[in-house]
């Protein structure tokens, strides 16, 4: 087992008794109520006042939270939505799975995310949605998002599962397209003990629609009169209660992990010129769910680190349009050279915030060596 994993297995364990505590308070409660409650209501009015959004939905996952919001769109076979060629899966399969055809982008070769500019060349008369996703320390373009959203009339879906907490340009991550999803799963940064997701939106009506398909078409006033063709994606009123006690730390855990980013990006900036590229300098539109390198000698440089037990992490080593699953909607022709190559370079290397100093310092130093 490695002395430094990459998820440590001690996320919550200042917490544990705080669980416990809240996991017999539910179940002798005499209310008994387990799903979408008053704990659940609470926990969307914090994270409405925390980000001043109008409109706070909390669901079972975000991957559940995506579908919601391309349904509450009114998406469906014949339509196409854009989506990042390098990204976890259910930017695509949350357009798949309601008959709609994603449409894949490139993304920046230095950030990740995906890139406005390969945006234009790929909208049609059928493009009915963007969907651009931040990715581990940074957050995707989301003024020229935005600025395509208008010029096209296309609504956009901000896929900040990752970057709860960011801010760019003043403004929260999941705020800036007319729809946005928070995770909650385990490991991100505001993780907790399962699987939970989050809908911002500032529209009304758009807003009304996720509440009913979240609890299977449901409007909330009159149970068993369906308005909508729903799901089942609600939220666990024992984990609303854990993130409201997780709340107030919140902020301190995401300085936590800035710092940490700020250090390893000035340790690592000399070693540019020999295959190794950090992510951009500074805190503006950074969110650290994850730290991620983009390493010419990845697989020697893992090697090196696991010897000296740290653990690293490669994400999605082929891009989307590349899968066995996702290939038979990728255009024939097109290729994504941007994601083929980060796909191949990037090296995840431990963030978590309790992390200490000589942690942190181990870590940064392993690196330096390998490339001595």
């Amino acid at each position: 087992m490695t002395t430094l994993p990459f998820f440590p297995p001690d996320l919550f364990e200042q917490d544990r008794q705080a669980l416990l505590d809240i996991v017999h308070e539910h179940g002798t409660g005499p209310s008994q109520k387990f799903i979408l409650g008053e704990r659940t209501a609470a926990l969307e009015e914090a994270l409405k006042a925390s980000t001043g959004a109008k409109h706070m939905i909390a669901c079972g996952s975000a991957t559940g939270a995506l579908e919601l919001c391309v349904r509450a769109l009114g998406i469906g076979p014949g339509d196409e939505v854009v989506v990042p060629a390098f990204c976890c899966q259910p930017v695509a399969s949350a357009v798949i799975n309601i008959g709609a055809t994603p449409v894949f982008a490139d993304v920046d070769p230095w950030t990740m995310v995906m890139d406005p500019e390969q945006v234009p060349s790929l909208i049609t008369e059928r493009t009915r949605a963007l969907m651009p996703a931040h990715i581990f320390s940074i957050m995707a373009d989301m003024p020229g998002f935005v600025e395509l959203g208008k010029r096209y009339g296309i609504p956009v879906i901000e896929d900040s599962a990752v970057a709860e907490g960011a801010v760019l340009d003043g403004v929260p991550a999941g705020r800036w397209g007319d729809l946005g999803v928070f995770s909650f799963f385990q490991v991100k940064a505001f993780g907790t003990a399962g699987e939970g997701g989050m809908v911002l939106t500032d529209d009304d009506e758009l807003a009304e629609v996720v509440r009913m398909l979240r609890n299977h078409g449901q409007d909330g006033r009159t149970r068993f009169t369906h308005h909508r063709i729903g799901q089942n994606s609600r939220f666990d009123e024992i984990l609303a209660s854990f993130q409201l006690h997780r709340l107030p730390s919140f902020p301190d855990r995401l300085e936590r992990r800035a710092r940490i980013a700020d250090y390893y990006t000035e340790r690592f900036a000399p070693l540019a010129d020999r295959g190794v590229l950090a992510p951009p300098a500074g805190r503006d539109g950074r969110c650290y769910y994850v730290y991620s390198l983009l390493v010419k000698r990845r697989e020697d440089l893992r090697a090196y680190l696991s010897e000296r037990q740290i653990g690293t992490h490669v994400y999605y080593p082929v891009p989307l349009p590349l899968q066995p699953a996702f290939s038979p909607w990728a255009a024939e022709g097109r290729s994504w050279p941007n994601a083929e190559q980060v796909s191949a370079r990037n090296l995840g290397i431990p963030i978590w915030p309790h992390l200490t100093d000589g942690d942190v310092e181990f870590i940064a130093d392993s690196v330096c060596e390998f490339f001595e």
